[in-house]
């Protein structure tokens, strides 16, 4: 098997670009705000993106194109480009063809098809490579990472282009989202005492997974590496707080990764701020990694859906970088008290990031429908800054 690596990571979120994100995350900044997209629809807390262009056309095809002129720039790869794409999203082009049946818009439907994300950034890159769609709910994301991954290990392919977007605030996810009691009324608190649920966002990233001998050869800059995934389902079962399908999922990530629990040193969590899902998450770092420093970016920049374990990814892998833990944004009291949450107290006046050595973290997600899918990511080496 070959060691794979990350050499290149474009992201988009309510807080911006890549480095925009990342020190918005570290000052404990939130892109959500009160909106009112729909006029049939009351407000409610949203975190998104600002336009990418002026043209008229979808959100999600402007999302793409920057993301992927973005990450060719930072891996330093050019076109045309030979490799593999793995782009999912949950959603995908949803909201388009909403609007297209409230305004009789008549288009070529093969352009929005569930697919045509991965097949868009295939295009804009040049690549006859294999092309994969992954959807997974809010795991695809990591989905489409190990995926990328095994084709980089196997000698399949020498390089992949791996990940996931999101433009899914539209009638539908938001009807859908409500009806189901699971949206917050003025903000995200991920681990919180009073959490209301989670807040929709906008965004995606994506990643440049190459080869570690021909990173090197080339003297790339490497973020990361990856060491291995798994995924289970809770679809037939309820979750089990303590056990199931996500316990099976970190065993069986760990034991693909050869590490034990006793290397990891960070986990980059879920936290949608659902009663459930914290409870779930709360109880599975305790079954596994007791004391652990956690943390998640949801009370940030909102619940990416298909995209936010991409976003997660690209979080964890600064966070390994630049041996920095990023906080928790939105945690005002914390409801579970053995959980060691980073995040600032809130009397501080000026956050400062804390910084501790980062060897492996792992990258987790639990999708509605049962998809539980957890990442582990290595740093490269202890002089990259």
């Amino acid at each position: 098997m070959q060691e794979v690596v990350c050499t290149g990571i474009a992201l988009r979120s309510a807080l911006g670009d890549l480095g925009q994100s990342w020190q918005g995350l570290l000052q404990n900044l939130t892109g959500i705000s009160i909106q009112q997209p729909l006029a049939d629809l009351p407000a409610l807390p949203l975190a998104t993106i600002d336009a990418l262009d002026s043209q008229p056309r979808p959100r999600l095809s402007s999302l793409i194109d920057h993301l992927t002129v973005s990450l060719l720039a930072d891996a330093g790869w050019s076109k045309p480009l030979d490799c593999a794409v793995v782009v999912g999203s949950s959603r995908s082009y949803q909201t388009t063809w909403e609007e297209f049946a409230r305004w009789g818009v008549r288009q070529c439907a093969i352009d929005y098809l569930p697919h045509m994300p991965a097949i868009a950034v295939a295009r804009q890159v040049g690549s006859q490579g294999a092309v994969l769609a992954p959807m997974a709910a809010c795991a695809t994301g990591i989905w489409s990472i190990e995926r990328g991954y095994q084709l980089v290990a196997s000698g399949r392919v020498e390089r992949a282009i791996v990940g996931a977007v999101e433009a899914p605030i539209g009638p539908l996810s938001i009807a859908g989202f409500r009806q189901m009691g699971v949206l917050a009324e003025d903000g995200c608190y991920p681990f919180d005492r009073q959490r209301q649920g989670l807040v929709l966002g906008e965004g995606g990233a994506l990643l440049a997974l190459e080869r570690r001998d021909l990173a090197e050869a080339r003297a790339a800059r490497i973020y990361g590496r990856i060491l291995g995934a798994a995924m289970t389902n809770d679809a037939a079962h309820p979750w089990d707080v303590g056990g199931g399908a996500g316990s099976e999922a970190v065993q069986r990530c760990l034991t693909y990764s050869g590490l034990s629990a006793m290397d990891i040193d960070y986990i980059h969590l879920h936290g949608t701020a659902t009663q459930l899902n914290d409870a779930y998450e709360a109880a599975l770092v305790d079954q596994f990694f007791p004391g652990l420093p956690v943390s998640g970016s949801k009370g940030a920049i909102g619940h990416t859906l298909g995209a936010a374990s991409a976003i997660g990814t690209a979080f964890t892998l600064l966070a390994l970088y630049h041996q920095t833990l990023p906080p928790s944004v939105g945690c005002r009291d914390l409801a579970f008290a053995d959980l060691n949450l980073v995040r600032f107290s809130p009397g501080e006046a000026t956050p400062t990031a804390t910084r501790q050595p980062l060897r492996q973290a792992l990258c987790w997600s639990f999708g509605f429908g049962g998809q539980n899918a957890v990442l582990a990511l290595g740093m490269y080496n202890v002089t990259q800054n």
